[in-house]
């Protein structure tokens, strides 16, 4: 060892401290990487019931998430056929064949529906890295349907809301371009598919006070009640410039000071809804 006061011991030492340090800072992340997923599934499986009005702001982890199982199916929906490819709830597994069996049949001409889903499932489909993958995304159709987005997730979770053995419900996943951010949240139908029972958005960046007033649980109780198709089946549901008429069964007030983001939330409720996305899937009865 050399001495103390010699340029090569205070280099051995600080490499010393280096690698305790990152020795530590390694064992901390892989530690605390379980506890933060977990923390993110419960986020999401909140937002959910939050959406469905299953839950409120303030309750526990512990009523989220025995909520969460009682009444949640989730389920993995080919946006192109309407076809239920997967099925997880508690106590029950389906792998994708299972599930195809009580699905409806593809039609010939859909490779997609007859060759992929047997590689798909809950467990390790990725919604967010489908659509950014260039091998498994799809475009957006209509081209510009969806402002600022142009590929999409073949595939995607719609959850099922299940009391005292009935549906009472669908809750799926939407997202779309704000003034700032990219907007993610859930929108949850009634069980006939045609009247909201909710929305609540769980992710973006726009500015407090205007776009961010997408939170406001003032904003938010405009939703329930509303219709989303049209006698043509056409998806009427709107957010609007300006206060809707309160007889109008199709629109939303638009955000005071945030037309960009009003009209974003806009294009992804019509998306989202329409024949490309989860159209075909809602217009199955």
């Amino acid at each position: 060892m050399p001495p103390r006061n010699s340029w090569l011991y205070t280099v051995i030492v600080a490499l010393v401290l280096c690698l305790v340090c990152s020795a530590l800072v390694s064992i901390a992340a892989v530690s605390l990487n379980g506890i933060q997923q977990k923390n993110k599934e419960l986020d999401k499986r909140k937002n959910i019931l939050l959406a469905a009005g299953l839950c409120e702001p303030g309750t526990s982890a512990s009523e989220v998430a025995a909520t969460y199982e009682k009444t949640i199916v989730e389920m993995l929906v080919d946006l192109d056929t309407g076809q239920i490819v997967d099925v997880a709830k508690p106590g029950e597994k389906k792998s994708a064949g299972e599930a195809n069996k009580t699905a409806a049949p593809a039609s010939e001409g859909d490779q997609k529906a007859t060759e992929e889903p047997a590689a798909v499932t809950l467990a390790s489909y990725d919604p967010r890295k489908a659509a950014k993958n260039p091998k498994t995304r799809d475009p957006v159709e209509p081209a510009g349907a969806l402002p600022g987005i142009a590929y999409r997730e073949p595939y995607a979770s719609i959850y099922e809301i299940r009391e005292d053995g009935k549906t009472t419900g669908y809750i799926l996943p939407i997202y779309g371009k704000g003034l700032w951010s990219t907007l993610y949240g859930f929108l949850a139908l009634e069980a006939d598919k045609e009247t909201v029972r909710g929305i609540t958005y769980y992710s973006h960046a726009e500015t407090p006070g205007l776009g961010g007033e997408v939170d406001n649980a003032g904003w938010k109780a405009l939703w329930p009640g509303k219709k989303v198709y049209e006698d043509s089946g056409e998806v009427g549901l709107s957010v609007i410039k300006g206060k809707a008429s309160e007889d109008d069964s199709y629109a939303i007030d638009g955000l005071s000071g945030a037309t960009i983001t009003s009209n974003g939330v806009d294009d992804m409720i019509k998306y989202w809804l329409g024949p490309t996305a989860f159209g075909k899937y809602l217009a199955a009865k």
